[in-house]
């Protein structure tokens, strides 16, 4: 067996865009074993052997792939997304800023403090209810994403098992295209020019058209393994993805919400506390007001009463003015009496001549 792997080692080496010597050292003895049994057991002469050579280990990757997709596909990582935007908008839909409105004194003193904490109390109540169902939803993406994280696991192990299946027919096929080239093909064409024979001519041409088909199956089992090789960081990203999101369910389960919650309690309390020492600010400056008001008014009234204590029951201006008012009076009425008295005087003059008048008048019809 050390023999066959030394001789297969010199021979790997002359084998170009393929470095099958580390692939032939990264292998267990029992997969070198696999890889001289599957190189001998190849018939080049075997047209229908070739095409199917390594067909099932292509035929595993093929099928893993759309496996691997189908499962990326049955995953809506956007809906974890989405629920934690709505999360985000639900959190921003409770507005602490609205607590610190401006009211006025009267709403401050008489009640619209405790509406308006009951108002957001309420608010947050009914956002509670809402972020617990969104939290049941982020738990139940959370396990299935672990779940995801372990299938992937698995997923990688095969792809790595069947990327091994490739190394060891690749590896076989490669040995055996050397074998081809370096001794079997050249031995043809030694035999066809020493014996000028057309049978051996065609036969060294039917040998690399032979040989040049399994080279082109060679390259198809390469390019299945670089699929192999590119799926596997594939699966650890998509993997690392639904880490990350797991984390980021976990943080906001386990930390934001908490911190949420509690903050949304602080704010309550400082609100309370801040609105109590406006009031306790506003009642004492109402006192003080009141206080000081009364003051004045105390002493405009102690002042005035004062005042009126040492006036008179009635003024002397007043009763100089009344004693005028009445001696004017009592002239005007006496000269008013006088004036009547001289009126009817003259009245009663007038009265008499116009009764002579009269009487001389009537004398003179009389005559007549």
């Amino acid at each position: 067996m050390e023999g066959i792997a030394k001789t297969n080692a010199n021979t790997l080496t002359q084998v170009e865009q393929y470095d099958e010597m580390k692939i032939w050292e990264s292998l267990t003895p029992e997969e070198q074993q696999k890889v001289t049994e599957i190189r001998n057991s190849i018939d080049i002469t075997d047209s229908q052997a070739i095409l199917q050579y390594g067909i099932q280990a292509q035929s595993s990757i093929s099928s893993f792939s759309d496996t691997v997709l189908s499962q990326i596909r049955s995953k809506d990582s956007g809906h974890i997304g989405n629920v934690l935007t709505d999360l985000m908008v639900k959190v921003k839909e409770l507005d602490v800023d609205s607590l610190g409105e401006s009211e006025g004194i009267f709403n401050r003193m008489f009640g619209n403090v405790k509406s308006k904490a009951r108002k957001f109390v309420a608010q947050y109540d009914k956002l509670s209810v809402q972020i617990d169902k969104i939290i049941d939803e982020l738990e139940k993406a959370r396990m299935g994403l672990l779940k995801d994280i372990t299938l992937f696991d698995g997923l990688y192990e095969k792809n790595l098992e069947y990327l091994h299946q490739l190394d060891v027919y690749i590896l076989a096929g490669s040995l055996k295209l050397s074998e081809l080239n370096e001794k079997i093909i050249p031995q043809l064409k030694a035999k066809a020019e020493e014996s000028n024979d057309p049978v051996d001519a065609q036969n060294v041409k039917d040998m690399l058209s032979l040989a040049n088909r399994f080279e082109k199956k060679l390259h198809d089992l390469k390019l299945s393994r670089m699929i192999a090789i590119q799926t596997a960081p594939q699966l650890r990203l998509i993997q690392s993805n639904g880490q990350t999101l797991v984390e980021k369910i976990q943080s906001s389960i386990l930390n934001t919400i908490p911190l949420w919650k509690n903050q949304i309690i602080i704010a309550m309390a400082l609100f309370r506390q801040e609105k109590a020492l406006k009031l306790q600010s506003e009642v004492s400056r109402t006192t003080n007001e009141l206080l000081a008001k009364n003051s004045e008014m105390l002493k405009v009234n102690s002042i005035e009463a004062a005042r009126q204590s040492e006036k008179g029951i009635v003024e002397l201006e007043t009763l100089k003015k009344v004693n005028s008012d009445l001696i004017e009076t009592i002239e005007e009425t006496i000269r008013i009496q006088q004036e009547g008295r001289e009126k009817r005087r003259q009245a009663e003059l007038e009265l008499k001549s116009m009764e002579d008048e009269l009487k001389k008048k009537l004398m003179e019809v009389k005559d007549i």
